[in-house]
């Protein structure tokens, strides 16, 4: 059903699209030790202990493809208050469909203004694939990033020299109120 592939420029785990059928097929993919380091170069962290995805494939309609599953992994990133490392657990869900592209089932429905019409609440729109291949890898990194915290911070530990705005900052005058009554001559 599936071919692996180890690129060296990433994660990659290609799913052969002509191989999926409606019996979803279970599949394990997880980052080597190289594939983990690019990672975290990728995303900008100290290391990527570990990438796991366990992931349910089947057929979606007539020509698309549906990935469900969900994404495990531990990264290391630096405190933002104190630089120390801080280890960070991920635990995503996945749930993708991806149609070829030019399918009628990605087509965005606009209104009569060509506006696109989003329901926030509704499904997310199918991804579109070229070529007779799907990167669940690539998928699962991306979804792997999205639950990265972009301010890591050491249990405990508190950001000392920040402050708040008060009611006092609102009283003081503006910087500018002394131009108000400047007038060019």
């Amino acid at each position: 059903m599936t071919t692996n592939r180890k690129d060296a420029a990433g994660f990659t785990y290609l799913v052969k699209v002509g191989h999926i059928s409606a019996n979803p097929v279970q599949v394990h993919v997880e980052a080597d030790e190289r594939e983990c380091a690019w990672l975290a170069q990728l995303w900008k962290v100290l290391a990527v202990n570990l990438l796991a995805a366990d992931l349910q494939i089947a057929r979606w309609k007539k020509d698309g493809v549906r990935i469900k599953g969900r994404v495990k992994g531990e990264i290391v990133q630096a405190c933002v208050v104190t630089l120390d490392p801080v280890t960070s657990v991920i635990d995503q869900e996945i749930d993708q469909i991806f149609v070829p592209e030019g399918s009628k089932l990605a087509r965005i429905v606009t209104d009569e203004a060509g506006e696109m019409v989003l329901d926030p609440e509704g499904p997310d729109l199918p991804e579109t694939f070229a070529g007779d291949a799907i990167d669940a890898g690539a998928l699962v990194a991306e979804f792997a990033a999205l639950a990265i915290d972009p301010y890591p911070r050491k249990p405990g530990i508190a950001f000392e020299g920040h402050r708040e705005g008060s009611a006092e900052d609102d009283r003081r005058p503006s910087p500018f109120a002394v131009l108000k009554d400047w007038k060019k001559d």
